[in-house]
């Protein structure tokens, strides 16, 4: 059993991650942010919500970093702004939690003798691919300010593997979905329209490409690179190798929801035409030959049981599907 640091495990994927870690044995301890009502994110919900230990606070703060990196052996850092619109409206405060923040980690955690760190990267750095599948060698590309402090946060970290000899990995997920994600994604806005009883479903633009892994096959591939010591100094991505359209995926949950619903263009959906990221597709070879690593569920698979946890109402209840969240 080892002691372990989630950031940002208030969040989607963060709160599966706490999960998984306590169900293989565990010790973790959960940074959610900071709030006045002392509200614990998606970690009110997790079924181990009394086996974790939850600290609050704000990674911007190398105080509170260095305070919640003492006495663990592992970091698991999630803790970003990610919401690619409101990116464009508010880049300042993305790059004082995704890079600032980033650099308050590793340096807490050199200080504190941390044996390993995952640092949360994002396909969203690639851009429209080059090539695909897309590898760890495909080139950068800044298409929105929240890949531009993604790009900066990855070096960053990076930086401290090379000058400080941090034990660092930096994870590269390409597109997670699954239960509790946010409505700011595209599975979610669809799902959520749907089962409120929405006729009309309203999105961007649907001709966009994805490698969508499920929410719990991500978290394995974390776990499996925090426990593979040739993962050191690398970067590695997380994904399904199968790519599939946005649109093609509206038609999937129409069939699996048995709704006859129509789909109409929503123009403030639509990102700036050179910020539009039109086509993800990984390449996880490199996971595969580093840990064994291989997805467990498929795209219809996980769309199924997002489906069924979306429409229990009170899971419903929790998401605004008639506005369109940034």
């Amino acid at each position: 059993m080892s002691k372990i640091l989630v950031t940002g495990a208030d969040g989607f994927i963060g709160s599966h991650l706490t999960e998984l870690l306590v169900e293989q044995g565990h010790q973790v301890r959960a940074l959610a942010q900071y709030n006045s009502f002392n509200f614990w994110g998606w970690l009110e919900d997790v079924s181990c919500r009394d086996d974790i230990e939850v600290i609050s606070g704000d990674i911007r703060d190398p105080d509170v970093c260095n305070r919640i990196t003492r006495g663990v052996d592992t970091v698991f850092h999630l803790a970003a702004l990610i919401a690619i619109p409101y990116s464009y409206e508010a880049p300042d405060s993305y790059v004082a939690t995704n890079i600032d923040g980033t650099v308050n980690i590793c340096r807490a955690a050199i200080a504190n003798g941390v044996r390993r760190v995952v640092h949360t990267s994002t396909s969203e750095v690639y851009g429209t691919a080059r090539y695909v599948p897309i590898d760890e060698a495909h080139p950068l590309q800044p298409q929105s300010p929240y890949s531009a402090s993604k790009i900066g946060a990855d070096m960053m970290a990076m930086s401290y593997h090379n000058a400080y000899n941090l034990p660092l990995c930096i994870a590269r997920p390409f597109n997670t979905y699954g239960p509790r994600q946010s409505a700011r994604a595209v599975i979610p806005t669809i799902i959520s329209q749907i089962a409120s009883g929405a006729t009309r479903i309203q999105l961007g633009d649907v001709s966009p490409t994805r490698d969508f892994n499920y929410v719990r096959d991500t978290c394995r591939g974390f776990i499996a690179l925090a426990e593979c010591d040739a993962a050191i100094g690398q970067t590695v991505n997380i994904g399904s190798n199968f790519e599939i359209s946005v649109g093609d995926t509206l038609e999937l949950i129409r069939e699996l929801m048995g709704r006859d619903v129509e789909f109409v263009t929503d123009e403030q959906r639509i990102r700036p035409e050179k910020s539009e990221v039109f086509r993800l597709w990984c390449d996880n070879r490199l996971i595969r030959e580093l840990t064994g690593y291989d997805p467990e569920v498929d795209i219809r698979e996980g769309l199924k049981r997002t489906i069924d946890w979306f429409v229990q109402p009170g899971n419903l209840a929790r998401y605004k599907p008639g506005i369109y969240n940034v």
